[in-house]
């Protein structure tokens, strides 16, 4: 890895406040140049060459063709963000209509550059579009939640475990609900999605979970601005936590699987949006 400051710097030491890694520095003599310093702990973020007004920080990593411009004018304004945050809502009525490649394309990529730690990158994205490997994903989150209602209740682990687990047995009507709608038919998993995406990371990631549901997070404010309803898929995550091996073998997933969202394309669209309980919000 190369890093250089050429002729154009104006020694405006953007890049030495906002760097992570603490690589430029301002040299003591004199000239109180920009220098770059211990290059070796970069971490590829990008954050000096696209702070740099003057483009005089040549990055091996980061040519001409992989630095963008940008104008701030093109944002949306924040009143269009707070009624797209305002309007988001999880949408589980999903028509036979696929999702597009390239509506598929552009929530992948919102996903994808949403930050990770230490600017690690080592977040994964599966796109599941066929429905067979969709019914697999159904029938997997189903056969594990299956195996845990017999051993929960089995009365020997019910009487020592049920005065700890209160809360745990509580939802378990749920899941006899969930299992018993899937032997009747119906998919109350995925409801209907045509498409699913799940993220996953490397065990070895720290904060892969973290990762992978800011992803989440980035793709579906995309989502829905592209109209694709849409919703956290909460009981595939549960399976993959009580049985982390499961689902990602049946898909060949490397790593382990932190959030999901189910799409499609919507029966209908929401109207209005409605207030939600007063936040508890503390200003210290």
């Amino acid at each position: 890895m190369v890093i250089n400051i050429n002729d154009n710097c104006i020694n405006c030491n953007k890049c030495v406040a906002i760097c992570p890694s603490s690589i430029f520095k301002i040299s003591q003599k004199k000239t109180k140049k920009t220098q770059v310093v211990n290059p070796q702990s970069c971490i590829l973020c990008g954050h000096c060459v696209s702070v740099c007004p003057q483009d005089a920080i040549e990055h091996s990593e980061f040519p001409a063709d992989k630095i963008h411009k940008f104008s701030y004018e093109e944002y949306p304004s924040p009143k269009q963000m707070m009624t797209l945050i305002r309007g988001r809502r999880s949408n589980r009525a999903f028509s036979s209509k696929p999702v597009s490649q390239k509506d598929l394309d552009l929530i992948c990529e919102a996903a994808y550059r949403a930050p990770t730690a230490s600017n690690s990158q080592m977040k994964g994205i599966t796109v599941i579009t066929k429905p067979e490997d969709i019914q697999k994903v159904i029938k997997i989150t189903i056969d594990t939640f299956s195996k845990i209602l017999k051993s929960l209740e089995n009365p020997a682990v019910k009487f020592i475990l049920k005065p700890f687990m209160k809360g745990s047995y509580a939802q378990l009507i749920k899941l006899h609900r969930l299992i018993k709608s899937y032997e009747n038919g119906e998919d109350k998993v995925l409801r209907g999605a045509t498409s699913l995406i799940l993220f996953h990371a490397p065990a070895s990631v720290g904060f892969g979970r973290d990762d992978a549901n800011l992803a989440y997070q980035n793709a579906s404010l995309m989502a829905e601005s592209l109209g694709i309803a849409h919703f956290y898929t909460g009981f595939v995550i549960e399976g993959t936590r009580l049985n982390k091996k499961a689902l990602k073998n049946a898909l060949g997933i490397q790593g382990n699987i932190y959030a999901g969202m189910a799409l499609g394309q919507p029966k209908f669209r929401y109207h209005s949006y409605t207030d939600r309980k007063p936040a508890s919000i503390n200003f210290l």
